[in-house]
């Protein structure tokens, strides 16, 4: 029947599956144990974050290549100004020196989360801290949505993305968790390493068209993700054939064809990401699978709206 894993992304009848992006950045600290856990505590068990490795191989949960300024603060409790450190440059105890319990209100990115709350003593978690968590037995339906983040320059450097993938993998095994995790990243060479080292996993091709804007004061996925220019409704015939289980597009990529192929192909649809009202709208009209949001609790309030629930067991 395919992975288990897959399947608690997979929408059905009447339902659509809803995940915590980066937690549920909107109102919390993005990539933090408390937006984790606040996600989990609102019936939201599906978790989307993003994995980077430090110099000393700790798998740690941030988004950016590089501390990012707006999100991290100096022992000071200063926002980082300047040029921002590697992650791959600092110690996993470096990197806990930063503060990343509050946002650059003055920052083109900290303006785009007006709600989040602002919080103190609030630290980068490791990959196994999120594991740690979820291996308690009453979070048993948490499932993970794992994006290894592709460095742009190291992309072509087969040793560095062998060990990356190593690194990760090892965690997950160690924790006996590889059956509740998905592997997912925009770059198709790392997903193909993955699929080598860890056939018993599915993989989630991440895409974005490369006509739609990045997103403000973040990493873009442009400079590892293929060029699909032009092939839009082909997409989904590449990330089967490529050997994914689940695509993921930004929303704003999805039409009702492209999504019906990738059903047809057997694939489970997961958008990204999708904080409005409208978009949340269309999607839930797409019948996609689930729903990638900053915001899960949008997601589930326009669902119930509808009668519509987010779990196959959904009373």
């Amino acid at each position: 029947m395919g992975f288990p894993q897959v399947e608690a992304f997979r929408g059905g009848e009447n339902v659509i599956r809803v995940v915590g992006h980066r937690g549920a950045r909107g109102i919390l600290p993005e990539n933090s144990m408390l937006g984790f856990e606040f996600s989990l505590s609102i019936g939201v068990p599906l978790l989307e974050f993003d994995v980077v490795l430090t110099a000393d191989n700790v798998p740690v949960i941030t988004h950016n290549h590089r501390l990012h300024g707006p999100t991290f603060r100096d022992t000071n409790g200063q926002f980082l100004t300047g040029e921002e450190p590697k992650v791959s440059s600092l110690t996993y105890e470096q990197i806990r020196q930063f503060d990343i319990g509050r946002l650059d209100g003055q920052s083109a990115y900290g303006r785009r989360f007006p709600d989040q709350a602002q919080l103190d003593g609030v630290q980068a978690p490791r990959l196994l801290d999120l594991l740690n968590l979820i291996d308690d037995p009453k979070y048993g339906d948490a499932y993970l949505m794992l994006e290894l983040k592709s460095d742009p320059d190291l992309a072509h450097d087969a040793p560095s993305r062998e060990n990356f993938v190593g690194r990760v993998l090892q965690e997950v095994r160690d924790k006996g968790l590889s059956s509740r995790a998905v592997l997912h990243s925009f770059d198709w060479n790392l997903l193909e390493e993955c699929q080598r080292q860890a056939p018993d996993m599915p993989s989630s091709y991440l895409t974005q068209l490369p006509e739609n804007a990045d997103d403000v004061g973040e990493d873009s996925s442009k400079a590892v993700c293929p060029d699909f220019r032009g092939r839009r409704d082909e997409i989904p015939s590449l990330v089967k054939q490529a050997g994914g289980s689940l695509w993921c597009p930004y929303y704003a990529d999805v039409t009702a064809e492209n999504v019906a192929l990738a059903k047809e192909l057997g694939l489970c649809v997961a958008v990204w990401t999708v904080n409005e009202h409208e978009e949340i709208g269309r999607m839930i009209d797409l019948r996609v699978d689930a729903i990638v949001s900053d915001y899960p609790g949008r997601v589930q309030r326009q669902l119930s709206d509808l009668g519509m629930g987010w779990h196959v067991t959904h009373q």
